[in-house]
């Protein structure tokens, strides 16, 4: 990194081989356990207490407690899009369902990395989805779009008893694509959406455990699952956790890459500074903190209309009680494919603004207007 960037630019080397781990851990929706176990081993040498739900939530907290102290939730979700076994031919060719939402499209060559249930079978089962040589296809069909249970994944099985053998039907996948550094700022990574949520509420949570005692109000990261699935881990984490104020991190589109209506999706850049929320389920006075400490950390941001629901965890935590809510979204380009792309600057930029809307915060402060 350049010497001359603002220090809330810089990921340090520690938090970036864990934002690698993390990213490249298989976490497909339901099935968030190994990333979950990467995440607690992170948080726990500087979080005074660690915890999870039944459902695999995950929970650090830092800070005061006590009658009159606020708690600040920090969250993200660590599901990623994958696939999920449903059927097996004669042949031994495997057809899934979708977990979360997936452009078949887009995968049609792929590499699979299924999860296997089966007894004995310990290693990842890799299976390639079916590209059928440009020689050999069916012009009549061109241009037809396949839907996912038309796309068949090859693992090697030359029958259904011998796939079977391998793979059960519910077994989880995620595709191989993993981490990739392009320059000193642009990453590339198939699961972005959204483990640089979780990654944010654990570097934020470590940002304000440094500062220790001049910490005012309780500071509990949050993990989340299968959000991807209908934002169901931030249900169960409003109702469990109940904060009272909660910030959510996800991924936000970039709209600078080519044959996107900036009139239709507005214009955000790569690079260009987080993406602050307006509207809906963020509190006015929740986002104008927020663009208040960012100013005060020389932070840029990108303001984001969003009249109705945002599509992330914060629109559960608006509707399970109204908890005074607001979302930054990194923006990526390529979303919900196996090359998601974004800048380690803005990723630790939306870190530092947590950290520092945690340390703005006064004991019995409540985000709520008197009218």
């Amino acid at each position: 990194m350049s010497a001359q960037l603002n220090p809330v630019e810089v990921v340090r080397p520690e938090s970036l081989a864990f934002l690698k781990q993390l990213l490249d851990t298989p976490s497909p929706s339901g099935f968030e356990r190994d990333g979950q176990k990467v995440w607690l081993d992170f948080v726990r040498p500087f979080a005074k207490k660690t915890w999870n739900d039944a459902y695999n939530n995950c929970f650090a907290s830092f800070g005061p407690e006590g009658a009159g102290i606020p708690t600040l939730a920090i969250c993200g979700h660590a599901d990623e899009i994958g696939l999920m076994v449903n059927h097996f031919d004669d042949k031994g060719f495997v057809y899934c369902k979708a977990i979360g939402g997936i452009d078949p499209s887009s995968i049609v060559g792929k590499r699979v990395r299924f999860k296997s249930s089966v007894a004995g079978v310990t290693a990842p089962v890799v299976g390639l989805i079916g590209a059928t040589a440009i020689h050999l296809q069916d012009k009549s069909q061109e241009g037809k779009v396949r839907k996912l249970h038309e796309l068949f994944i090859d693992i090697g099985a030359t029958s259904a008893d011998e796939a079977k053998a391998k793979l059960a039907i519910g077994d989880p996948g995620v595709f191989l694509d993993g981490f990739m550094q392009l320059n000193d700022d642009i990453v590339v990574a198939r699961a972005l959406d959204n483990r640089i949520g979780t990654w944010i509420a654990a570097e934020a949570l470590r940002l304000v455990a440094e500062r220790g005692a001049a910490l005012k109000v309780r500071v509990v990261a949050v993990s989340t699952v299968q959000e991807e699935v209908g934002l169901k881990g931030a249900q169960m984490v409003a109702r469990s956790l109940a904060p009272d104020v909660a910030l959510v991190t996800d991924v936000g589109h970039a709209t600078d890459s080519p044959g996107i209506s900036h009139a239709q999706h507005g214009h955000f850049k790569l690079a260009g500074g987080p993406k602050l929320a307006i509207g809906g389920a963020m509190q006015p006075e929740v986002v104008a903190r927020l663009a208040q400490v960012a100013a005060s950390l020389s932070i840029p941001l990108q303001r984001a209309a969003t009249p109705s629901g945002s599509g992330t965890d914060t629109d559960a935590f608006f509707v399970a009680g109204g908890i005074p809510s607001g979302l930054v979204s990194l923006p990526i380009r390529y979303m919900h494919t196996t090359v998601e792309m974004t800048s380690l600057r803005d990723l630790n930029r939306i870190a530092h603004l947590f950290a520092g809307f945690a340390m703005s915060m006064q004991p019995n402060e409540r985000f709520a207007p008197v009218l």
